[in-house]
């Protein structure tokens, strides 16, 4: 009797960045919304040593999507393990190794391990895993190149931020206000249109039409991940012309004498080609850094005040 029919592939890609980054950005999970363009949220379940149990939220064909791995971390060898917790047919089982290989001070091969079976050993349902282990990886390894050059490369295009409020009111009606978005456009004065898909419970597609101060109105997508009643993770995947990336996520702490502190987490990259076409021949970085700043701030400070005076009301 020989043993199940395992498949081992690999793809490679160089990298311009050094390996020690590279290694970090792959190892810290936080990291993935940018990296990963399916990754909307990466949550550690647990840790223990070098073994990880990671639950990843992510969009595939449109559909929003979460599955359980298993991560051994090797931050000496520079390697990451994982493997498929529970998988879905037609695969079996399915599990991988990133390898990190140093070329120079700032270069590095990232080699990418899959070792899988399928099904039954089902040859139809190998030859499918094939295809979209193939495809997958040829997408991924590029869009993932750029994410590391660009995250090793360009800090001063990264801005991150939290606005925060103090309410005299609970978490869970905060985190009602904010879950109930279809809700928004009676409740949200700047939200004008709102459609909101929830097939699998606490994942969200929310697609939204906003106005700024000036009046002009700018349509964004975003897969939520929630959390009752405690926070909601977003990634926006509908982007407006000066980002390439926008993840953020609602956070809702209520203290023992039922004042709760609500804020709103924004990290953002800046599209640098763009903001002379958006904001002026005259404009760069720090301009671009300060309308993104006011212009999502000013929102997320609207849309936590609306959300205090409904919770201080239901008290």
């Amino acid at each position: 009797m020989s043993g199940p029919a395992e498949r081992e592939v690999e793809h490679e890609i160089t990298v311009l960045a050094a390996a020690e980054d590279v290694y970090r950005l792959l190892a810290e999970v936080e990291n993935w919304p940018r990296l990963f363009p399916p990754s909307v949220y990466v949550d550690v379940l647990e840790r223990e040593g070098a073994l990880e149990r990671i639950r990843i939220w992510a969009t595939a064909n449109g559909e929003a999507k979460n599955w359980t791995s298993i991560r051994e971390l090797d931050p000496e060898g520079l390697r990451i393990t994982f493997r498929q917790e529970v998988s879905a047919p037609p695969v079996a089982s399915m599990s991988g190794t990133w390898i990190i290989e140093p070329l120079g001070e700032r270069e590095t091969r990232l080699r990418l391990l899959h070792t899988y079976r399928a099904v039954d050993d089902d040859p139809e349902g190998l030859a499918w895993i094939d295809a979209a282990v193939d495809r997958n990886s040829r997408a991924e390894l590029p869009s993932l190149k750029e994410g590391l050059e660009q995250a090793t490369r360009t800090e001063e295009l990264t801005l991150s931020f939290v606005d925060t409020v103090t309410v005299n009111g609970a978490a869970k009606d905060l985190y009602d206000f904010v879950n109930e978005a279809d809700r928004w456009t009676e409740r949200l004065p700047h939200v004008n249109e709102v459609t909101l898909t929830e097939e699998t419970p606490g994942l969200q597609v929310l697609r939204m039409e906003t106005l700024t101060k000036d009046g002009s109105a700018h349509t964004t997508e975003s897969v939520r991940v929630c959390f009752p009643h405690r926070r909601i993770a977003y990634k926006q995947t509908t982007l407006p012309a000066l980002m390439t990336l926008h993840t953020g996520y609602w956070q809702f702490d209520e203290g023992p004498d039922g004042v709760t502190t609500a804020s709103s987490q924004h990290t953002v990259v800046i599209r640098a080609e763009n903001i002379t076409k958006v904001l002026g021949p005259d404009a760069g970085v720090p301009e671009a850094r300060e309308f993104i700043r006011n212009a999502l701030g000013n929102n997320s400070r609207a849309t936590l005040g609306h959300a205090k005076d409904h919770a201080e009301a239901r008290r």
